[in-house]
């Protein structure tokens, strides 16, 4: 049985499971890209809530996996060399889970790493972005008396759209006809964008079929409306 007592953050959150990959998240457009990552390769785990309502993410038992005070973060007791791995950011978990369970990530090295491509484009773009429309357009953002920022956002929001419209164009996934962590990387962000943040009209989101496609596609995927839920809110 593996021991993780080393880890603080099992202090707070004790693993009824030692033996299973321990993960700390909240169904966020971040958080759900982990827990449908491990839906899809059915790789058995454990999962805890942090609560930000409660502050969790602040906590020094959190702060000590993460030290940005972010989530999700895995630790996953069988990591490299049988030795517990701590491991934080949803892009790097999602390379490192499909790279351990050898699923969803393209064999061929050179198709390999264009998927991984698609995956720094949502960390350096999508999720960004997308987060800021929220904010100026749901959240406290949008009691501000300027609307340049909100444009701006908006405008990037629908740029993005566009690269991510060309590229589907033709296609089933990211990657042709191989659905990978670039395409679950994705999904919960325009999920969230014309859903939860209401900004669908504001991006003109209707023009995009060929995204609007590929995000019924992929929220059809049984591992996706799991991972979706995954954890539950309090």
């Amino acid at each position: 049985m593996p021991d993780l007592s080393a880890f603080p953050i099992t202090k707070r959150w004790p693993a009824r499971h030692p033996e299973l990959l321990q993960l700390y998240s909240l169904p966020t457009p971040n958080g759900v890209k982990v827990s449908i990552m491990l839906e899809e390769i059915g790789l058995p785990y454990e999962v805890h809530l942090v609560d930000f309502g409660k502050d969790d993410q602040k906590t020094a038992e959190f702060l000590s996996l993460n030290p940005n005070g972010k989530i999700p973060a895995i630790l996953d007791p069988n990591g490299p060399g049988g030795r517990p791995l701590p491991l934080f950011e949803s892009g790097a978990i999602l390379q490192y889970l499909a790279e351990k369970t050898g699923k969803l990530l393209p064999e061929d090295a050179a198709r390999r790493y264009q998927a991984i491509q698609w995956v720094h484009f949502q960390m350096g773009g999508i999720g960004p972005m997308f987060g800021q429309v929220g904010f100026f357009h749901k959240f406290a953002g949008k009691d501000f008396e300027d609307k340049r920022p909100l444009d701006r956002y908006v405008s990037e929001a629908k740029r993005l759209l566009g690269v991510m419209e060309t590229h589907l164009s033709g296609r089933q996934w990211f990657m042709d006809d191989d659905y990978t962590i670039a395409d679950i990387s994705m999904l919960g962000w325009v999920r969230n964008l014309i859903g939860f943040y209401g900004a669908g009209d504001l991006v003109e989101f209707s023009q995009f079929k060929s995204v609007g496609a590929w995000l019924e596609r992929g929220l059809a995927r049984p591992a996706v409306q799991r991972g979706l839920n995954i954890p539950k809110r309090p």
